[in-house]
């Protein structure tokens, strides 16, 4: 059983080949412009342009955020290691934020006391497409001048307070890499919801020119005008990606009930303490991109991983804390980051994809409670006693 399997509607491939046959496939064409108009009607964003890759987006949002040698940029330890490479690029110095007890996400309790004068920016994390607290952020945003650039990577269609999550920060970057719940194969999306970076953000994304601006006729020539790079995909990617979002709602639905299957299922292990479940804070919704379950230790994990790889499940771990990384640790200033530690040595993701089964659910938790089941009865045999 994998881990993930990428769900196709279908109509990828007739779309791809209407694309191909317009003779119009480099990008900022046709189906671009069709993604363009669906994200930005269904959520509300300011500009949304498509990249090839989450990962390219955040290197937008660090262009457009001016980040300078010396800055500050303020990011969770717990993340892919892109969320801080596009603002060491611009020659960023990154702070690392700790995780929360509660989730994964950045202890916001403890961020002030991160930010000096040299802070330029926050990266929160919806990890898992869970919202960190964006009226907390954006406060401190207002009080210190600060810019909240969202890594919505895993959040498509979840929301916070009933705003979708990428609308609320100044920028946003979301990912449509396979093992998303909306995909491209690789792919990405830049959201910019402040009016100052919307036509800068165009030049940088058509490689530092105005040529998206004379095609629009606004101008009577294009040329170079800024920095930039060549950060828009393909038709084909293009095409690809609009299958997808028009099937996001039997996507998201049917992603929500094996989550809320697998919830259930875990339920008594949590109760009795053995694994701990998502947390879902009452401010945020659920938009069903991973499963995972919180172990005592690593050993414990490891145990439960091996298991699962034994009956040929495929579960798998998730980030390493990057101010520990071999690149990042001699830079980092000591701080310990308890919480993104405990996430790192002890959470686990088990499977989730659209075409996965109740039955195959079953078998996954029969395993994990097989696990436990030594100790379960250890315990009642003790207490018997």
């Amino acid at each position: 059983m994998p881990f993930n399997k990428p769900f196709l509607s279908g109509r990828e491939t007739d779309y791809i080949t209407d694309a191909v046959r317009s003779g119009k496939i480099s990008g900022n064409g046709l189906y671009t412009h069709k993604c363009h108009q669906f994200l930005t009607k269904k959520y509300h964003f300011k500009k949304v342009l498509l990249t090839t890759s989450c990962t390219d987006a955040l290197e937008m949002a660090a262009i457009l955020a001016d980040i300078q040698p010396g800055d500050e940029v303020i990011v969770p330890s717990y993340t892919f290691v892109s969320t801080a490479l596009a603002f060491i690029r611009q020659g960023a110095h990154v702070v690392f934020a700790d995780s929360s007890q509660a989730n994964p996400n950045l202890d916001i309790d403890k961020l002030e006391s991160l930010i000096t004068d040299r802070t330029k920016a926050i990266v929160p994390v919806h990890y898992a497409g869970i919202a960190c607290d964006m009226d907390r952020l954006m406060a401190l945003a207002y009080k210190y001048n600060l810019l909240i650039i969202e890594d919505a990577a895993q959040a498509i269609n979840s929301f916070y307070k009933g705003k979708p999550l990428g609308s609320i920060g100044h920028m946003a970057a979301f990912s449509f890499h396979e093992t998303k719940n909306i995909i491209s194969g690789e792919g990405g999306m830049l959201v910019v919801n402040a009016e100052r970076f919307c036509r800068r953000a165009e030049i940088i994304w058509e490689k530092g020119t105005n040529r998206s601006e004379f095609f629009r006729g606004e101008v009577n020539k294009y040329e170079w005008v800024d920095i930039g790079s060549s950060f828009l995909p393909s038709e084909v990617i293009s095409a690809f990606l609009y299958a997808q979002l028009e099937n996001i709602e039997l996507i998201q639905n049917r992603r929500t009930a094996l989550w809320n299957y697998y919830y259930q299922s875990l339920m008594p292990l949590a109760l009795a303490g053995y694994v701990r479940l998502p947390d879902i804070p009452d401010y945020a919704t659920n938009n069903a991109h991973m499963f995972y379950l919180i172990c005592q230790n690593i050993e414990e994990r490891s145990a439960l991983i091996d298991a699962l790889k034994e009956n040929g499940i495929l579960a798998v771990f998730h980030y390493l804390s990057l101010h520990k990384s071999g690149y990042y640790r001699s830079k980092h200033d000591g701080r310990e980051l308890v919480y993104s530690d405990m996430y790192t040595n002890c959470l686990v993701r088990l499977p989730l994809f659209y075409e996965l089964t109740f039955l195959e659910i079953d078998q996954i938790v029969a395993v994990i409670n097989g696990v436990y089941q030594p100790r379960l009865h250890a315990e009642i045999v003790d207490h018997n006693d």
